[in-house]
């Protein structure tokens, strides 16, 4: 048979993503807050899109009866127009304005209070006001110690190697840099940043600007006048504190046991990480994508927060006046595929809306035990189990449930806590799931008798007996280390100080 080139007809199925399919995808990830970004930046984009408002535009009601929410606003401004200063009505009656308004000595006027900032309002401008002006920004770390060191340090040198060390102060409060690395940056002596640093240390929070733990403790027991020789012993040993180890340390620091227990009190009641109190800024607090309730019934009842699900539309009245007045063939393009997108993105919001609702709903029916009775009854559930059941893929299962979370009676769980591993049962009934599995380990370690520790071997034991939980050592001791549950021998010594 001869060898050479020939043209061959083949007819062939495969799967394609398309640039929008990919995105859909995508969205399907995205958690609340990141949805609304992408909604608003394709808003920009789309000169189609518009916010749902709350018209039932369908029912074709006249828009000029629905008050605007830019027309309520300059109601509440028109109404400030109108109220007289304080000066102005304290000069009708020829007196003092603090005699009549005592509680706004030193306001213009009571308008100004309620008065748009400037630019805002005017005569011919229906905008309202920008409340997030008045918002008053959380004060930083920085922003504390600076406003304190400027009062101890006075000159230009010395406040430079104090922001420099700021600078490299980390989330608790301490100096991560060393001081002869910073002196090298500043072109300065060693002596010269330790002098600083030992000035600007007992600035407030008390602690802050320590090298670690030892020393944040002492400049805080030196400000209490608490700081004797031997607390300072005390303080260079807090490894053996730790390890509980308190014979050895009575020993080695030369203090009997009440002396030691009063000074351990001390330490107790002092703040390893200073800077905590900075940490974060506003915390956010985590908004429920879904909410699962029990009905009447006894039923479970799914419903998704509608307060953080981006409602969009396409204004069709707007397209039919620009097509009307598209003459060009790029603006007919662009037209085209500007409704082609905003079809696209109206569509893919509501099948992740009902994907989303969908999985709920299979993963409350799995776990209608958890829901009705606690972690005891957390059964193991795979993606797989939930895949299977709702016809998709394992993939989309595990998009749908990244970043989302459910608020439930038992309390706010992200969908992904539902899903766990299986321990087989030592008697043959049904697995049980390793968070059930953790929870009765903390269980039995909560309740263990300070004289008679629990080993990892003898709960172990009690699990496979009592709770017919094919655990195995290693199993549990993994488990402890992931709940942050200390071995039996440093929870025999702690125990032990509780009990003297």
């Amino acid at each position: 048979m001869a060898i050479g080139p020939r043209l061959d007809i083949r007819q062939s199925q495969t799967l394609a993503l398309t640039p929008q399919l990919m995105q859909s995808i995508k969205l399907l990830q995205l958690s609340h807050t990141e949805l609304s970004q992408f909604v608003e930046e394709e808003m920009l984009r789309n000169p189609l899109l518009e916010r749902e408002d709350g018209r039932d535009d369908a029912s074709g009601g006249d828009e000029e009866t629905a008050p605007r929410a830019d027309d309520r606003a300059v109601d509440v401004s028109s109404r400030g127009e109108h109220l007289d200063s304080a000066v102005s009505v304290a000069a009708e009656m020829d007196t003092d304005a603090a005699n009549l308004y005592p509680e706004q000595v030193g306001q213009d006027s009571l308008s100004q209070s309620l008065a748009w900032p400037e630019g805002k309002h005017t005569s011919g401008s229906q905008e309202g006001a920008d409340f997030e002006q008045f918002a008053a920004g959380s004060k930083t770390l920085n922003d504390h110690l600076i406003e304190q060191i400027s009062l101890i340090l006075k000159h230009p040198g010395d406040m430079l190697i104090a922001s420099a060390l700021i600078e490299n102060l980390n989330e608790m409060g301490y100096v991560d840099a060393p001081l002869d690395q910073i002196a090298d940056q500043l072109g300065t002596e060693l002596g010269h940043v330790e002098a600083v640093l030992e000035a600007i240390q007992g600035c407030d929070p008390l602690g802050i600007f320590a090298r670690d733990l030892s020393e944040c403790l002492a400049i805080q027991l030196r400000e209490q006048d608490r700081l004797d020789p031997m607390m300072q012993a005390l303080l260079d040993n807090l490894d053996l504190l730790a390890a509980h180890k308190i014979t050895e340390l009575q020993k080695l620091i030369g203090a009997d046991a009440e002396d030691l227990g009063d000074m351990i009190d001390d330490i107790r009641r002092l703040d390893p990480r200073p800077g905590r109190a900075f940490e974060g800024g506003n915390v956010q607090a985590i908004v429920p994508d879904v909410y699962i309730r029990q009905g009447n019934n006894k039923e479970w009842l799914i419903e998704l927060n509608q307060d953080v699900l981006p409602k969009v539309l396409i204004n069709r009245t707007y397209l039919a006046s620009v097509s009307a007045n598209a003459k060009k063939g790029e603006d007919k393009t662009y037209l085209s595929e500007c409704l082609q997108t905003a079809n696209w993105l109206t569509k893919s919001l509501d099948q992740r809306a009902q994907t989303i609702l969908k999985v709920t709903k299979e993963i409350a029916r799995q776990q209608d035990g958890f829901l009705h009775h606690g972690v005891s009854h957390l059964r193991p559930m795979t993606l797989k189990m939930v895949a299977e059941e709702v016809e998709m893929h394992e993939s989309t299962i595990s998009r749908v449930t990244s970043n989302k979370y459910v608020s439930t009676p038992r309390g706010l769980f992200e969908l992904k806590y539902f899903f766990t591993s299986a321990i087989h049962s030592a008697s043959g009934d049904a697995d049980h799931s390793a968070e059930s599995v953790k929870y009765r380990i903390k269980q039995l370690i909560d309740a263990e008798d300070p004289k008679k520790i629990l080993s990892d071997d003898k709960i172990a034991a009690i699990l496979n007996k009592e709770q017919s939980m094919n655990v195995a050592r290693r199993t549990v001791a993994k488990y402890r280390e992931a709940m942050g549950i200390a071995s039996s021998v440093m929870r025999r010594r702690q125990k032990r100080e509780l009990v003297r």
